[in-house]
């Protein structure tokens, strides 16, 4: 399902509505050159795939395990960045936010407002998100059950927001792993809202002594194919020319000519089991 705020925001764009839509881009902003080649090469596959596309990418990454992580170029030109593209191509964009304060400020330069899967459960980050009246894109926290995330859209919706996407990003299994529940996939959408499945997140391997987090990318496809199998409304896929270059969360993400091929096998399976 892609909503009609959603559609509202994709209307520059030559898209099949009975597709999934995909949300990627890098996992931050590291300079313009990235965040401009990633948005012209998704951009341009997207428009030939007719996969409604947004990008995103985060103009702060505030949730590090070392305190010598790369956590961005500062917001504010983070935020500007990500604006850019965004108008250049035409798609709209999606960030995330961390606190109640940064909801307004992000709200002028971004489309959609992402919460974090650690955050979902913060009440007064939540609220100010739907007082932007902008979309707002619930990560489940690891920590949840898929059915448990009827009480962030409840809190969503009593704020007067009805733009509301939820995501799927696996759960804790152990200490340094995660296993991700296909059933939360439904169990979500029984809100009424698009859901989307984070093919990346998803494989992380958390909590590792080197202080980075590790990853399992050759799975992603899985993922992706299951996620459309089950019914997944969109996708959530971070990508980078060069991941082992990246400066956050290389070891999950998708390399950016590996793209391609996935979408076109991915919207091969949406037409098949529609």
């Amino acid at each position: 399902m892609i909503p009609s705020y959603l559609q509202d925001l994709c209307k520059a764009q030559s898209y099949d509505p009975n597709n999934f839509f995909l949300i990627a881009g890098p996992c931050v902003v590291e300079n313009e050159e990235l965040v401009m080649e990633i948005g012209d090469k998704v951009s341009t596959l997207c428009k030939n795939l007719g996969v409604a596309y947004i990008f995103k990418a985060s103009y702060r990454k505030a949730n590090r395990t070392s305190a010598s992580s790369f956590t961005g170029i500062g917001d504010d030109t983070g935020m500007e960045l990500i604006k850019k593209v965004g108008a250049h191509y035409k798609v709209p964009t999606t960030s995330d936010i961390h606190a109640h304060d940064e909801a307004a400020i992000a709200a002028k330069f971004i489309d959609i407002l992402q919460i974090p899967a650690f955050l979902c459960r913060q009440t007064d980050l939540l609220l100010a998100a739907a007082a932007t009246q902008k979309i707002v894109n619930v990560k489940k926290g690891q920590f949840l059950s898929g059915a448990s995330m009827k009480f962030a859209v409840d809190k969503i919706r009593l704020a007067g927001n009805e733009k509301i996407m939820l995501t799927e990003r696996g759960n804790t299994f152990g200490y340094q792993d995660l296993v991700v529940d296909y059933r939360n996939i439904p169990a979500m959408q029984e809100n009424k809202v698009p859901v989307i499945m984070d093919c990346t997140h998803s494989l992380q391997q958390p909590n590792q002594i080197s202080g980075i987090t590790g990853g399992n990318p050759q799975l992603i496809e899985t993922i992706a194919k299951a996620a459309i199998a089950t019914g997944a409304d969109g996708l959530f896929i971070e990508t980078h020319p060069h991941p082992a270059q990246a400066k956050s969360d290389g070891a999950n993400m998708l390399s950016l000519e590996k793209l391609a091929p996935l979408l076109e096998k991915l919207v091969r399976l949406r037409r098949a089991v529609s």
